[in-house]
């Protein structure tokens, strides 16, 4: 995912002398190209994430499109007073990018566990946008370039396979169904898609359930439609995100769906339930201990569908 968005950056980059890279000292074995292609292009702030969105907001405003990176929760949550007061509030050009959302640094602890950052953002009036696999990182990229004001793109370590057609277009705010079915929807937020391709192909195979599968890759704004025909169209509806439900991802679904009157026949958010998480380990093995990976998933839907 990093090295899909470091290499669309740069081939846009090259093309648009506006687009500036700042990281808060990280990319190293990454950035070398960019930096010596593109010199005037790139910026080094340091270990000082706070100066560095004031930088940007700053040079954003003289008119540049500025690209800020760092990992996890660092240029986010770190961030939050300046990425609210100095580049939202002013509606300034500037791209917040996390890298390793989720548990993508399980092993370093929750201090790197970026798991509230989309509760804690979308509250603002920001774009905010959690692509799933290679292809949505790319044409991510490529969209927020073309976004006007703050927008914030949360990119995982893991990836989803790729789900795309050759002439499918990607549109922020606009939902991708990648399976289809009638019995349930499993709704996910970025690469943990993957799960949810996972256990729709073994719901599939062993249960004949079909599940109807969507990458919502943007979060703000929601594509409430898409959302919708599934809580009418569907027998159920799951959300499913590597973050807490308290205000994520879940919450948004539930919230849109209330507004619109689309009661779906039984609704459920998995996701982190425990406030932080304690643990350590690889992704995949806190994904398992809190129930976010296929056999979570699977056993979630069968609960559903027999409650019915």
């Amino acid at each position: 995912m990093r090295n899909a968005f470091v290499s669309e950056l740069l081939e846009l980059a090259i093309a648009d002398p506006r687009i500036l890279l700042i990281t808060g000292d990280l990319g190293f074995g990454v950035f070398e190209e960019f930096a010596r292609r593109c010199p005037r292009q790139f910026l080094n702030a340091g270990v000082a994430e706070q100066n560095m969105t004031g930088l940007a907001t700053g040079i954003a405003l003289e008119g540049r499109i500025v690209f800020t990176y760092s990992i996890a929760n660092f240029p986010s949550l770190r961030c939050l007073e300046q990425i609210r007061n100095d580049a939202a509030y002013h509606d300034a050009n500037v791209k917040v990018v996390s890298i390793g959302s989720g548990f993508s640094y399980g092993q370093l602890g929750m201090s790197h566990h970026a798991t509230e950052d989309v509760s804690i953002l979308r509250a603002l009036p920001i774009t905010v946008v959690s692509p799933a696999d290679e292809w949505e990182v790319r044409q991510a990229t490529r969209a927020l370039v073309a976004t006007p004001g703050t927008c914030y793109l949360r990119l995982d370590k893991s990836k989803a396979p790729p789900t795309h057609a050759a002439d499918e277009i990607f549109t922020i705010g606009r939902s991708r169904v990648v399976r289809q079915g009638t019995d349930l929807t499993i709704a996910a937020m970025g690469a943990i898609l993957e799960v949810a391709l996972e256990a729709a192909d073994d719901l599939a195979k062993s249960q004949g359930i079909r599940t109807r599968v969507l990458s919502v890759h943007t979060v703000r704004p929601l594509d409430i439609d898409a959302i919708v025909a599934a809580a009418r169209e569907t027998g159920g509806l799951i959300t499913l995100e590597e973050h807490t439900v308290d205000g994520g991802f879940g919450g948004a679904v539930a919230e849109a769906l209330l507004e619109r009157g689309a009661i779906p026949r039984a609704f459920l958010r998995v996701g982190l339930r425990v406030g932080f998480c304690s643990a350590v380990g690889s992704q995949n093995h806190l994904r398992a201990l809190y129930g976010m990976d296929k056999a979570g998933v699977i056993a979630n839907v069968l609960r559903m569908l027999q409650k019915q």
